[in-house]
């Protein structure tokens, strides 16, 4: 065999060698392991427009593409058992919507069910009182327990507390608020806390078969004294919108999540948004 036709094959052998990683990635190999893509996501709309809804026909190209891709989507038990010690899947998803607007039930469901997804939703649920003097609109608590009946285990149906959820600029979570003219006390603030995710623990225990301990932070807003009053109150699993990979050794009342709700986020950026935060050791980090 002539000289330069051995050195044409190895050259060839070494280009599939070096290709051969990435055709495992997109033919479902491992991306990671060992930790979870949280996705955050708000309202799913075809004709509302903000910097937090997308629309259907993007939400499901989203998951096309990941599913395609590899990605494997599990859901809060899974994930909870994870964060507890269980094994996960390589590629780990996990879909979560926060404030439970009625475009939950009447566009994002039907789009998980088309592609077996599960999938978590925060509730605000003083917002269940009159759900359709919003806009957008909320969901009412029949509309959530239909969706966590039918698919137990599935769907899900979290706090994302009871009227904490009102004022950005001054989150309800962290300051001591002013009442009839005077700033709360310490205690006043403490008891305000542990009152409402109470409340909201109550509300919720009725609209699904799974236990109500999980809470997603309002404008993700929390600090240590509130996180602790949460755990204090049967919260176990708090999640916030700090854009990394969950993993083990995260705090429990801290779990990060990555924004997927922007219609400026194409699938392959969500895509390449992962890749970025995937953590090489996830037994050490922090």
């Amino acid at each position: 065999m002539k000289k330069s036709t051995i050195t044409a094959l190895l050259l060839l052998l070494i280009g599939i060698t070096l290709l051969l990683p990435s055709l495992n990635a997109t033919r479902g190999g491992a991306y990671y392991s060992d930790q979870v893509a949280v996705l955050m996501y708000h309202h799913i709309h075809d004709t509302d427009e903000s910097s937090s809804t997308i629309t259907s026909a993007l939400f499901e190209q989203q998951l096309t593409y990941m599913r395609d891709k590899g990605y494997q989507f599990i859901s809060l038990a899974e994930f909870e058992n994870f964060m507890k010690g269980g094994a996960v899947p390589d590629n780990a998803v996990f879909v979560t919507f926060d404030d439970g607007y009625e475009s939950f039930y009447s566009h994002a469901y039907p789009i998980l069910g088309k592609f077996g997804v599960p999938a978590t939703v925060f509730v605000i649920t003083d917002k269940q009182d009159n759900p359709q003097e919003y806009q957008p609109p909320y969901m009412t608590p029949v509309q959530v327990w239909e969706m966590t009946s039918a698919r137990p285990g599935i769907i899900s149906a979290q706090c994302h507390t009871h009227g904490m959820h009102n004022d950005p600029v001054t989150p309800y979570m962290t300051h001591r608020l002013v009442i009839d003219g005077a700033k709360e006390t310490e205690e006043q603030y403490r008891s305000r806390i542990a009152a409402d995710t109470a409340a909201c623990i109550e509300r919720m225990t009725p609209l699904g078969p799974e236990p109500i301990n999980a809470l997603a932070y309002p404008y993700g807003v929390y600090d240590r004294t509130s996180a602790e009053l949460l755990k204090e109150a049967g919260i176990d699993f708090a999640f916030t919108i700090v854009p990394e990979m969950a993993t083990r050794s995260r705090n429990p009342l801290q779990i990060p999540r990555i924004n997927a709700g922007s219609p400026n986020i194409s699938p392959e950026r969500l895509h390449q948004t992962i890749l970025r935060r995937i953590v090489a050791n996830p037994k050490a980090a922090s």
